[in-house]
């Protein structure tokens, strides 16, 4: 069973992702890339690391930019889940030339 994460949990969390902000419960963060390819090849590394650990984001991309959020809809908040993958997204980003 999935379990949502406490308040002092979620807020030592966010000292963890300092790019990532809550924004109505959720995880969010906007990457922008140097061009499309870049942007869309980070979501295709993304999305196979997702399937991996099961737990999928939701997210837009338009053109450079790609715009994330993170939310286990399951338990209609946040867990261990979305921290995991928030951070596979931050190592993804980090190792991505944009």
């Amino acid at each position: 069973m999935t379990v949502k994460l406490t308040d002092k949990e979620l807020s030592d969390a966010m000292k963890r992702l300092p790019k990532w902000r809550l924004e109505d419960g959720k995880l969010a963060r906007e990457l922008q890339f140097d061009n499309f390819v870049a942007a869309f090849s980070f979501m295709t590394r993304v999305a196979i690391r997702a399937e991996k650990i099961d737990h999928h984001p939701d997210w837009s991309n338009s053109y450079n930019r790609v715009a994330i959020t993170l939310i286990s809809h399951d338990v209609n908040g946040l867990t261990a889940r979305d921290l995991a993958l928030a951070e596979a997204i931050d190592q993804e980003f980090r190792s991505t030339a944009h």
